[in-house]
């Protein structure tokens, strides 16, 4: 029996309103201890994608390197294995953090990469760092820069998948910006900024 347009339009009501409530119930489900810009959703970046950070960061054997939301770790097991650099990944997601303990056999690099669970807002040595790697949305990015702002030294270079600030005229201008095919799509952006001399004051 063929359904008339009533029917369906209130099929698609009712599809509508279901996937609505589903989306509440994800955001009620959030635990009580997980800060409000938690996103426990991971999209890894191509490796064409990480080879062109590396590029435009410049990475060396010297440099020590914090991915931002790590996930898995490839980024910073793909640059301990490349240039012997060290590492550190801050993850909120313990299924992410266990799938990079469960890989880093594999990819044989000793102590050189350290996985921590913890909030990307709240680093505990971010001044160590030379480099920052991170592929977050544009609202971690604007809640992030005041922390770059006061904590990174001058000169850290930062590089950043597809996403930067919002606020363009109080936020840093890229150094330089980069379009990357890989076989996902072929409009990946990577943004490159380098950390300037604060001002007196």
């Amino acid at each position: 029996m063929v359904k008339g347009p009533d029917f369906l339009f209130a099929f698609a009501f009712g599809l509508a309103s279901l996937m609505v409530g589903l989306t509440r119930c994800e955001q009620d489900a959030r635990k009580p201890h997980e800060p409000a810009h938690y996103n426990p959703f991971y999209v890894p970046s191509a490796d064409e994608v990480i080879d062109k950070m590396f590029e435009m960061a410049n990475v060396t054997k010297n440099d020590v390197l914090f991915d931002l939301g790590c996930g898995d770790g490839r980024i910073l097991y793909r640059a301990a294995k490349k240039f012997g650099c060290r590492g550190v990944g801050l993850e909120l997601n313990p299924i992410r953090i266990r799938e990079a303990m469960d890989v880093a056999e594999k990819h044989q690099v000793g102590t050189l990469v350290e996985i921590r669970h913890a909030d990307a807002l709240q680093p505990k040595d971010l001044q160590d760092a030379t480099v920052v790697v991170l592929y977050m949305h544009p609202e971690f990015m604007d809640l992030w820069f005041p922390i770059a702002e006061k904590t990174l030294r001058p000169g850290t270079r930062i590089v950043a998948h597809d996403y930067t600030w919002t606020d363009a005229v109080k936020a840093w201008k890229p150094t330089a910006t980069a379009t990357v095919k890989s076989s996902y799509r072929d409009n990946h952006k990577v943004f490159l900024w380098i950390v300037p001399e604060k001002k007196n004051g």
